[in-house]
């Protein structure tokens, strides 16, 4: 994954936390607000009703029949429509102190359980007919919640229950007011109230907060997919600003070869972390720059300093065989002084070909090249070298015309068949054909030899570097063929690899462009 999709994730990933952290507690604070709300219309409610009790009074005598034909609770309905009300009367106790010193008293359970049996058989007995709740569903509190209701500093707790509604039969959830305090429930005697102990339930319905939230929940999660998808698109445009002079200076830094040291990649004027990036890639470039240089410079004086005695060594140990008449030791000796001499030759004017493709000095005389008689020239010329090991050699392939220098291209293939030849293959064969849609050509060589190793082919175009040393030398080799075979691609601006496999043989491709060369026929080759 790019650094740009990186920080992208990250910062949209950061966004998402804190906007789900802002959503939830947004979330969280509506509701305490609504409950908080709907706490404060409940109790207000509780006093109003309190207030207009008498009026109703729901505890006169009679059935709920009675009360209907009467008008009570039709009254209380249309004064409180929104809401339910039940009242227990607790005529045994005075008030809440009372029913306070009772449970305090009840110490061990056994007294407990027989306390709020008591209390559950008064309020069913002494249960007035509800106000905006079915009767058959009477509202009842457990244990725990009658032990907090009686201890609480107020005499009052705050419940919910899914309330059957009398008209329709539908449960819905509902928040309570569950209040212990005198209620004039009797209409007065001889002017005289007497208000009632009781344990009022005042509840309204959680439809409306729910909505409330679940709409707020919609916003919010709309906001939040708007807000991802803003930060993430912004950041992706952001980071790609930022990192655009990085960008710049990696292709830059891709373009610098071994020839092209003398390049430079900008240094954006930012100020920041990627000049100061780009100004040590260019002091690190000048170093290698001076240091190839000095390479390249001894390489080519060293050599052009040892052709000069090299060659007169060989020359006088030609002379020496030949106008001489020496011992058969002595023969021996110059005629391994005159092949190492050969060999010495040979391997300076591969450093000198080496230095001249590493300062990009190579001369290159393009021309237009058919491959397939390009091939079979290159199969006549070494096939009596490959008759004389044993070996057959062969060349065909698609013809396609492409621009080249056909001696520097011919001294990579005789040197890829000569590598062929020295694994002791028994079947080489030289092949061409089109690529890329016809803007390349491949030549390819394939033998039948033992193959590489694969650790071995990563290395393979190293100079010096041998995958068996002691047969190499043997055979003359000095490790630098594939060196040179790659500098001359290179100069065509083609790439060559290898692909073995180990007692299959191997296969050493060259691929060059095609150039535009002009359409030719055999008969237009000399």
């Amino acid at each position: 994954m790019t650094l740009r999709w990186r920080l992208t994730l990250f910062y949209t990933a950061l966004l998402a936390v804190l906007l789900t952290v802002v959503g939830l507690a947004a979330l969280a604070m509506m509701r305490t607000s609504l409950i908080n709300s709907l706490n404060r219309d409940l109790q207000d409610t509780y006093r109003t009703f309190t207030n207009l009790s008498r009026t109703l009074a729901l505890g006169d005598p009679g059935t709920a029949k009675e009360r209907d034909e009467q008008g009570l609770l039709p009254r209380a309905r249309y004064l409180f429509p929104d809401y339910a009300i039940q009242i227990e009367k607790l005529s045994v106790y005075e008030n809440a102190a009372a029913l306070a010193a009772a449970l305090e008293e009840a110490r061990d359970p056994a007294s407990r359980n027989q306390l709020f049996a008591i209390l559950r058989t008064l309020g069913d007995s002494t249960r007035l007919p509800p106000i905006g709740l079915s009767s058959d569903v009477p509202l009842r509190l457990s244990e725990e919640e009658l032990t907090n209701l009686i201890t609480s500093p107020g005499g009052q707790i705050f419940v919910q229950r899914d309330v059957k509604d009398p008209y329709s039969g539908e449960k819905n959830p509902y928040r309570f007011l569950v209040k212990l305090g005198p209620v004039q429930l009797d209409p007065p005697v001889f002017g005289l109230a007497r208000p009632s102990f009781a344990l009022t339930f005042v509840g309204r319905s959680l439809e409306g907060p729910s909505y409330t939230l679940a709409q707020l929940q919609r916003v919010i999660l709309l906001l939040f997919l708007a807000g991802l998808g803003t930060a993430g698109v912004g950041a992706y445009l952001l980071a790609g600003q930022a990192l655009r002079p990085l960008r710049q200076v990696r292709k830059a830094a891709e373009r610098i070869g071994g020839q092209n040291l003398g390049e430079r990649v900008p240094e954006p004027q930012t100020g920041d972390e990627v000049q100061a990036l780009a100004h040590a890639l260019n002091a690190m470039l000048g170093r290698l720059e001076a240091s190839f240089e000095a390479q390249r410079r001894f390489t080519s004086d060293a050599s052009h300093e040892l052709r000069t005695p090299v060659t007169a060594i060989s020359g006088h140990a030609s002379y020496l065989l030949r106008r001489t008449d020496p011992s058969g030791q002595q023969r021996e000796s110059l005629n391994i002084i005159r092949s190492e001499s050969e060999r010495l030759t040979n391997l300076i004017a591969s450093l000198l070909e080496l230095a001249r493709s590493d300062s990009g000095a190579l001369p290159l005389t393009r021309q237009p090249i058919l491959s397939r008689l390009f091939l079979g020239e290159v199969a006549r010329e070494l096939a009596p070298l490959a008759q004389a090991q044993g070996t057959h050699l062969s060349a065909d392939g698609e013809d396609v015309t492409f621009e080249g220098d056909p001696d520097r291209l011919k001294q990579v293939v005789i040197n890829l068949v000569g590598n062929a030849l020295k694994a002791g293959a028994k079947n080489v064969h030289l092949t061409s054909r089109a690529e890329e849609g016809g803007k390349e050509v491949r030549l390819s060589v394939q033998d039948d030899g033992p193959g590489i190793p694969p650790e071995h082919l990563g290395r393979l175009f190293d100079r010096f570097y041998r995958v068996e040393d002691s047969r190499s030398r043997d055979q003359g080799g000095a490790g630098l063929g594939l060196s040179i075979a790659k500098g001359i691609v290179d100069a065509h601006g083609g790439r060559i690899w290898l692909e073995s496999e180990v007692g299959k043989g191997t296969t050493a491709h060259v691929q060059l462009p095609v150039g535009n060369p002009p359409e030719l026929d055999e008969d237009d080759v000399p």
